[in-house]
């Protein structure tokens, strides 16, 4: 693979090129107000960072303090935990996360928190994985916009019986038959304050028309297109920023023969510092066996998880009286065999869902499947030595979601939460991990 040097060039044939192509969303220059290049890894060698604390005081008086820990018998999270212990030496290092879920991940308020609390206490390497989910039509986490000049894409998603078209890491794919097509990648000045990045990677498929930079000249550019990677199809090109940027403007480069599909995955974005690289890959409706293909699971290894959280099973438990635990736990099963396949090195942290409600015939009741789904979940962890976080227990369990409505944390339809709601969920995760990195879970509970 050779890298090549671009000066973000707005020349008048790329703004013409843009004006041919009809954009009208993305403008230039391509590369927003550069900042002073920051890197303190020398300042974080010298002075390692404090222990993190598990202080953190939820809104909610009904969460169970003795049930916000991590049970991992086999010591499965042992060498992720070694990750987090060498960032608070001081160590220049970066530990990958993936949080793996349905619509309560998607939004981004949930893992968001736990994202910048553990960017808070070991370091924050960049805001890592994001979709192009607004292209695709659905709702996008607020701290990013992905745009585009094409306004018609071809939309895959893992929640399809048949994709139409293939599905990157994030669990989706946006597919165009446009050589024209130019994205806009930026950082929201609001929510996503400390997420400039120094380098971006792009996922496509290989087949995909590669893109190059543009704008105005002030800030260089490294590009590096890549060869295929070890998941069939998918290409990982690398763009290395000289200074920290908030946006970034592609434009797709000339190709010799023009036509022929493009399908693009989505964006990894680093900031070049040690510390904590959080990918979250959320799908509305996302259920096990959604995820649960060899091709898919794949494609996760490209992020090199440490660990892999999975916060799945609402949706399952949506079946009613149809609900069969035993096909459930089948499920799980087959998604964590083909994670421990393809996968070998990554841990895996699994998570059972919070109570809430279903609507049936015009009135909201207790879901009392999700209990059914936590239990499942909590049985099978401890089969087969996996780490969990019991949600459904430290949330408050049976008959919590009349509280977490009182409260006003649950959102319209009482199914998701509010932000707030996914903000406390989010504190009660960071909480456990942080407590099971200090040690702490055999000193305060025993060893069960």
């Amino acid at each position: 693979m050779k890298w090549k040097k671009y000066w973000i060039d707005a020349a008048g044939i790329v703004a013409a090129f843009f004006v041919a192509a009809g954009a009208s969303v993305l403008s230039l220059p391509g590369v927003a107000a550069a900042r002073e290049p920051v890197d303190n890894r020398e300042s974080e060698r010298l002075y390692p960072r404090p222990a993190p604390v598990d202080s953190v005081c939820p809104l909610i008086d009904f969460a169970v303090d003795s049930l916000c820990r991590i049970t991992d018998p086999a010591h499965s999270l042992d060498a992720f935990l070694g990750g987090l212990e060498a960032l608070l030496a001081g160590k220049d290092t970066v530990v990958n996360i993936v949080h793996l879920g349905d619509s309560h991940v998607q939004a981004g308020f949930y893992s968001g928190q736990v994202m910048r609390m553990l960017q808070e206490a070991f370091g924050n390497a960049g805001r890592g994985w994001i979709s192009p989910l607004r292209l695709a039509r659905i709702n996008e986490p607020k701290d990013y916009q992905i745009t585009s000049n094409i306004k018609e894409w071809e939309i895959g998603r893992c929640i399809q019986r048949e994709p139409l078209c293939p599905l990157g890491p994030g669990a989706m794919g946006i597919r165009t038959r446009s050589d024209r097509v130019g994205f806009s990648v930026r950082i929201t000045p609001d929510r996503g304050a400390g997420y400039a990045f120094r380098q971006m990677v792009l996922y496509r498929d290989s087949e995909a028309v590669p893109m190059l930079p543009v704008g105005d000249d002030t800030v260089a550019v490294d590009v590096c297109w890549g060869n295929e990677t070890e998941a069939p199809g998918v290409v990982a090109d690398t763009f290395r920023i000289a200074e920290e940027v908030d946006e970034v403007q592609l434009l797709a480069a000339p190709r010799e023969t023009p036509g022929g599909a493009s399908c693009y995955y989505g964006f990894s974005l680093a900031s070049g510092r040690p510390g904590i690289l959080y990918h979250a890959i959320g799908q509305n409706g996302a259920m096990f066996a959604n995820y649960s293909r060899p091709e898919y699971v794949r494609q996760l290894a490209l992020l090199r998880p440490s660990l892999l959280i999975v916060t799945l099973g609402t949706n399952e438990s949506f079946a009613g009286s149809r609900f069969r635990e035993e096909q459930f736990v089948a499920q799980m099963d087959s998604f964590i065999r083909l994670v421990h396949a393809s996968l070998p090195g990554t841990a895996i942290l699994i998570t059972t869902p919070a109570e809430s409600f279903r609507r049936v015939q015009r009135k909201y009741e207790r879901n009392v499947n999700i209990r059914r789904v936590a239990a499942a979940i909590a049985g099978y962890a401890e089969r087969e030595g996996l780490a969990c976080f019991d949600m459904y227990g430290a949330t408050g369990g049976d008959g919590s979601c009349e509280k977490w409505q009182k409260a006003s944390l649950l959102g319209r339809d009482r199914v998701h939460f509010s932000i707030d709601g996914y903000c406390e969920q989010g504190k009660l995760l960071y909480k456990a991990l942080v407590r099971l990195e200090r040690g702490q879970q055999n000193e305060a509970y025993g060893d069960d």
